[in-house]
């Protein structure tokens, strides 16, 4: 098994990513409370927005920073690491990853140094202005990635060429795939969670400590508003949505993501559980009869297939992880709903600033939309497995076959001790803007 260059170039793309979108997430998800507060801040005077908009923007610079560094190499492992993919259809998804950089990252780039530094000298109208082109940018730029990986998830728009490779055979159905469009809005909803927590998490430890109540206030009042509403939004209607595109394009990873072997209707839903596949069946399970079905399809009664329908060879590789990844992601979806619901009846009823112990809660809570973002994208991909197109080309096909497993796993090392140096670095810088906390209201 680790002979197997193919899991090397799968481990090495995998740490890249899943660490590069730990810092996209929270830019995407702060984005637009920039916007509002620099928006309240020129419509109304009050200092106390603008004070929490020049924090948090030095916090989204801190951000973007980090994620075009870590951002960079990912370009690159498509013809480091993918060669065979990028030659089958470079034709096709170049086109959004090169829109991706010239007409989102740009936007984003060109606004954000006007955003963290230029406030004094834009003035209050066109300071918003360059919040609103530096979110517009960022999520704009997650569109465009998002298509690609529709693309990989679910094919549409290409055309195969005269050398069997992919072509574009319509850009707008490319662009305009209905799989990108509902896998957007449920990924821009999960990232404005991970902000709302951040957030709501900075305003608790603010008045755990009895600093800068103010802006504690401020940032619990629409962390905990906004990040209930996103929840809300990521479970129903986009995660509804999703969750019957898998249905109907990707049944073997429905089946594999709840452990269900048999076909039959009426089909349970699993709370916990543990899949045996050499057994063919799942442990100690608990399930909701009937759930699966009517989540997928509609009905009670819908027919849905188990894995013994599919052949072998086009199961998901690692049904375990896949089975775990899918249930980590539902089980804290659902306990942020649960939260920031219980947050917002005690901020509703006055309560919520003087209860320490759900202060507590909400500032030690930051970091799981964070394992929830990843969960959610590890279900997606090892769900799509073992294609790296769906049904039009194979994993196994698509890496360098040039780069041994000595090169791979030499690079992953690298890439481990660089990305632990960027952390510590990162967090560093984050914290002492923490610490700092929020320019004072009357400087402004």
């Amino acid at each position: 098994m680790t002979g197997d260059p193919a899991l090397w170039h799968r481990l090495q793309f995998a740490f890249t990513i899943v660490y590069h979108y730990l810092f996209p997430q929270l830019t995407m998800g702060l984005a637009w409370f920039l916007v509002f507060w620099k928006y309240l801040h020129w419509r109304t005077g009050n200092a106390q927005y603008g004070a929490a908009a020049r924090l948090w923007a030095r916090i989204f610079g801190i951000n973007f920073a980090v994620g075009v560094v870590t951002g960079i190499p990912m370009e690159f492992q498509f013809g480091t690491n993918w060669a065979s993919f990028s030659k089958y259809s470079g034709s096709v998804i170049g086109q959004s990853l090169a829109m991706e950089g010239m007409f989102a990252f740009f936007l984003e780039s060109a606004f954000i140094g006007a955003l963290v530094w230029g406030e004094k000298r834009l003035g209050p109208r066109n300071h918003f202005l360059a919040a609103l082109g530096v979110a517009l940018g960022s999520w704009i730029s997650g569109y465009f990635i998002i298509v690609t990986n529709a693309f990989m998830q679910h094919p549409a728009g290409y055309a195969v060429a005269a050398d069997g490779t992919l072509k574009i055979g319509s850009l707008s159905e490319y662009l305009l795939n209905p799989w990108a469009l509902i896998q957007f809005c449920h990924n821009q909803a999960a990232a404005v969670v991970t902000g709302s927590f951040v957030i709501a998490a900075v305003g608790a430890f603010y008045l755990l400590k009895t600093e800068h109540t103010e802006q504690a206030r401020l940032y619990l009042r629409w962390g905990t508003a906004i990040g209930l509403a996103a929840a809300l939004l990521v479970a129903f209607p986009t995660g509804d949505a999703q969750a019957k595109l898998v249905a109907h394009h990707q049944p073997a990873a429905l089946a594999a993501m709840e452990g269900r072997f048999e076909t039959g209707p009426m089909a349970d839903i699993t709370l916990i559980g543990q899949p045996n596949v050499k057994m063919r069946r799942l442990d100690n399970p608990i399930r909701v009869p009937g759930m699966l079905s009517f989540l997928a399809f509609g009905t009670f009664h819908s027919n849905v297939q188990g894995l013994a329908a599919f052949p072998e060879d086009t199961w998901p590789t690692n049904i375990e992880l896949l089975y775990y990844a899918f249930h980590v992601m539902a089980g804290l979806g659902t306990i942020f709903i649960g939260l920031m619901g219980l947050a917002n009846l005690l901020r509703w009823r006055g309560l919520l600033e003087t209860a320490r112990p759900m202060l507590w809660v909400l500032m030690l809570a930051f970091p799981f939309p964070f394992i929830a973002n990843t969960a959610g994208w590890m279900t997606a991909e090892l769900g799509r497995q073992p294609w790296l197109i769906y049904g039009l080309f194979r994993t196994s096909e698509g890496y360098s076959k040039a780069v041994n497993s000595g090169d791979v796993l030499f690079t992953l090392i690298g890439f481990t001790g660089l990305y632990f140096v960027v952390g510590l670095l990162y967090l560093y810088l984050v914290g002492r803007e923490v610490m700092h906390g929020p320019p004072a209201a009357e400087v402004l």
